[in-house]
């Protein structure tokens, strides 16, 4: 078996490895390390969780050596504000013994902050696509010194609609660099990125997206409806030994927000909510409350799914079943990390049976179907969602008595048939002196007076 002295690192990445306790590369990381190192541009296919920064972290930080130049000389493009806060936490962990510069910038935050901080040098950037463009066109930074690209999780990223950020930016880096990118995924918007700005890279695949990890043991629960799923929810959690770190995914904002809610009556200490619609200080406040061991619950919605390394969970599950197959990968890649052992539980309806049956298919696998437990009561109430889909828009708390409404039509009362002919002064003028209804006939009576 490999190890990392076998990869001839430098004495310090080799001393920060050891600090972190790794002894054994990944499959992801022995393979890629030599052919980063070779300047060839990569393509890397790897599934979550299996130490992909790493994999093209080490070769980089090998391969750099010391500047003075104070824009950066390595890249890296990441889809999420959380994201970049956790590759530039490790990549200052592998270089802690170096005088390298890891230096991270994002939307969300104030840009004239940043545009202090970029000023001051750094060696390694990491950035989402959006800030990094408006950095770059105010002129606070110039990437025309940057000599590798690496865009990790592309295919999220082309999911979340940056294909038109990221040709703005290869058309302000050297035409001359080494491009890495990584994903979980190879879509066709990925081979398209691929073609059109990759030199005949080399191709690395390892745990190709479709492939259940083997230290992931996967349950499955039919349930009748949302609200019983919640029961079915606060019941598994409600043991706290078993279930020590909980990752709960659920399809959108709303139903997150109705989970968490749900939750507050006998977790409310212990649960935590993040998705796109809070603040960025919320966001790292919920992840950082679960991370260190504060919430042992995280009500989450895909934002979460892919690159975040959050240590130690013990279970994720999806509380709605994933449109698309590989959300449901990626979504329980976030346990059974570093080999350790992970849990998955998948609830599903009815109308949630054909994607299950997509995620099967894709991964080649059945997943075991657990019997619904006595204990847990099966609930009557009804999302909007699934009254709308039933039929059944009438609102059931609504008195019908309240409501019964008189004909639309109806003969006029007499006083409503008057109509309006004026003020009667003006009636009464009228008739007293005989006013002239014209003009016309006013000026011919008046010729007549004049002539008598």
């Amino acid at each position: 078996m490999s190890s990392f002295e076998n990869l001839n690192l430098s004495r310090l990445l080799q001393n920060a490895v050891a600090d972190l306790g790794f002894d054994t590369p990944t499959p992801i990381q022995a393979e890629a390390f030599p052919v980063i190192l070779s300047g060839k541009d990569v393509v890397g296919i790897a599934q979550t969780g299996t130490g992909k920064t790493l994999a093209y972290m080490l070769p980089i930080l090998q391969d750099l050596k010391f500047s003075k130049q104070l824009n950066p000389r390595v890249l890296v493009l990441v889809p999420t504000r959380e994201l970049v806060i956790q590759v530039v936490e490790m990549a200052q962990s592998f270089a802690k013994y170096t005088n390298f510069r890891v230096m991270g910038v994002y939307g969300g935050v104030n840009i004239n902050t940043q545009k202090q901080r970029v000023a001051q040098g750094m060696d390694i950037l990491v950035a989402t696509p959006g800030r990094l463009y408006d950095l770059a066109l105010c002129g606070a930074i110039v990437l025309k010194g940057v000599n590798k690209l690496v865009i990790d999780e592309v295919d999220v990223m082309l999911d979340l609609g940056f294909r038109f950020q990221l040709t703005n930016i290869f058309e302000l880096l050297p035409a001359r660099r080494q491009n890495i990118m990584f994903s979980a995924t190879m879509t066709e918007e990925v081979a398209a990125l691929i073609d059109d700005d990759f030199v005949t890279p080399a191709k690395i695949s390892i745990a190709l997206s479709g492939t259940p990890l083997d230290n992931i043991s996967q349950q499955c629960y039919d349930v009748p409806n949302f609200y019983t799923k919640i029961n079915l929810l606060s019941h598994l959690v409600s043991d706290r030994k078993e279930f020590s770190k909980v990752l709960v995914f659920v399809s959108n904002k709303n139903n997150a927000d109705r989970v968490f809610l749900a939750l507050q009556e006998k977790h409310a200490s212990e649960t935590g909510i993040i998705h796109s619609n809070k603040t960025q200080n919320y966001r790292f406040k919920s992840i950082e409350e679960f991370d260190s061991g504060k919430n042992r619950i995280l009500v989450t919605t895909d934002i979460m799914a892919r690159g975040l390394d959050l240590d130690k969970i013990t279970h994720v599950i999806n509380f709605d079943t994933p449109q698309f197959p590989e959300n449901y990968i990626h979504r329980i890649g976030r346990t059974g990390r570093a080999e350790q052992q992970g849990k998955s539980i998948l609830f599903y309806t009815e109308r949630e049976e054909e994607a299950k049956d997509r995620i099967e298919a894709l991964m080649s696998y059945s997943i075991p179907l657990v019997d619904f437990p006595d204990e847990v009561g099966i609930s009557n109430q009804k999302t909007p969602e699934e009254r709308a889909l039933a039929g059944d828009t009438k609102n059931p708390f609504r008195n019908e008595k309240k409501i019964v409404l008189a004909p639309g039509f109806h003969e006029k009362k007499d006083k409503n048939k008057k109509t309006n002919k004026g003020g009667s002064y003006k009636r009464e003028l009228a008739l007293k002196y005989k006013k002239p209804k014209t003009k016309g006939d006013k000026t011919f009576k008046g010729q007549d007076k004049k002539r008598k």
